[in-house]
């Protein structure tokens, strides 16, 4: 069987390591207030991406996303060994975005410079307030001073540039997110990520949730700052590419799209996640999320998965669905078709249009539409039982 790839092929390295835990933040990271030996871990990331390549030879790398954690914690040296790496066991596209992550309070400019000398050019700057009452409620180690320092900074050093911010703070009135969004879009960012808090289990808001001492903005009221999101990034030339990410023409991030488009990608580092076709079928992978139990596997095995398996074509074709309906540009329904061998039923895509939740495009993509977006998990689950 011959496995016809897409040209589009990323590279996600996990940097599991902050400075500290934020209340909100349910991703896989880690404090060590003893140092991390960088020299140690580079080792086993070394490692993993000879493996990882193995598994999946022969590509051209398109995007390279360093995330986390906080991957500019890493020092400079660190980067550029993984990067040679990468480069060592794939063809690296001569127009390969290469993305970092940073918070504005591990910000220095001698340290992007030689980011930016070891090859990356875009970088993702976790601002998530412009205000600083609200970075101290978000567990922010920044102010919104040396957040906007550190954005002229990345402005000045890297070709592209993006940051997040969180809204749907509790008690946030439409009036405050205004102001703010528009002081952030005043800033010349390429690309802004928009997202609306959410308490996840297992975080530091969600005890307090459930001891009654934190209440989310409800319902409606994060619906309206929705639509005055896309309202007012539209207003100021950036489109809403990604439910969450808006960007201006042609600075949409490569990386992400990877992902949202179903495409393959290799997941390195403690508790990173990939996809990669193989003959077989399409391969999950899954690493150890601590880093330490991770290194120990790596340098026994050379990888540290915890997980690989092949998923089903229904498994794959249901990812398809649920990352593509997140696009504005939608997914292509053959490409779900082709796995489930089954087409969507047209009188209930019908329904959902008359509903005025998706629309079917001139080239028979389908996409959710403003509306559908705000109920998404509702639209993707009615979708799902189309066939």
């Amino acid at each position: 069987m011959t496995i016809r790839y897409d040209p589009a092929f990323g590279i996600y390295v996990h940097w599991p390591f902050c400075a500290s835990k934020c209340p909100y933040c349910d991703f896989n990271s880690h404090v060590r207030h003893n140092g991390v030996d960088q020299n140690m871990f580079v080792e086993a990331y070394v490692k993993e991406i000879s493996h990882m390549a193995s598994l999946s030879p022969n590509r051209e790398v398109t995007s390279i996303f360093f995330g986390g954690g906080t991957p500019s914690l890493m020092e400079p040296k660190t980067l550029e060994i993984i990067l040679d790496a990468i480069t060592k066991n794939w063809s690296v596209s001569e127009t390969c975005e290469i993305s970092m992550e940073a918070n504005p309070s591990s910000v220095e400019a001698d340290r992007f410079r030689a980011y930016r000398f070891a090859g990356v050019n875009r970088v993702s700057l976790g601002v998530q307030s412009l205000e600083d009452a609200q970075l101290k409620f978000l567990g922010r180690l920044h102010s919104a001073n040396e957040a906007i320092k550190a954005i002229e900074i990345a402005r000045e050093t890297f070709p592209r540039i993006s940051f997040d911010l969180i809204y749907a703070r509790p008690e946030q009135t439409a009036e405050a997110w205004e102001a703010e969004l528009k002081s952030a879009l005043e800033l010349s960012a390429d690309h802004l990520s928009l997202y609306q808090l959410t308490i996840e289990q297992g975080t530091a808001f969600f005890d307090l949730r459930e001891r009654g001492k934190l209440s989310p903005l409800p319902e409606n009221p994060s619906a309206e700052l929705y639509e005055l999101t896309q309202k007012i990034t539209n207003d100021a030339g950036f489109q809403t590419y990604e439910i969450s990410n808006h960007a201006k023409p042609g600075a949409e991030c490569q990386h992400n799209l990877v992902y949202w488009r179903g495409l393959d990608y290799a997941g390195i580092g403690p508790g990173a996640h990939g996809r990669l076709s193989v003959n077989e079928g399409r391969l999950a992978t899954e690493t150890i999320k601590n880093p330490e139990e991770w290194w120990q596997q790596v340098m026994v095995k050379e990888h540290g998965m915890v997980e690989r398996f092949t998923l089903l074509p229904a498994e794959h074709a249901d990812e398809l669905l649920l990352m593509g309906l997140r696009l504005a540009e939608g997914f292509d329904p053959s490409r779900y078709e082709a796995l489930t061998n089954q087409g969507f039923e047209p009188e209930k895509i019908n329904f959902l249009e008359n509903l005025g939740m998706v629309e079917t495009l001139n080239d028979e993509r389908i996409r959710a539409t403003p509306k559908g977006f705000l109920l998404l998990d509702a639209v993707v689950a009615d979708m799902a039982s189309m066939v």
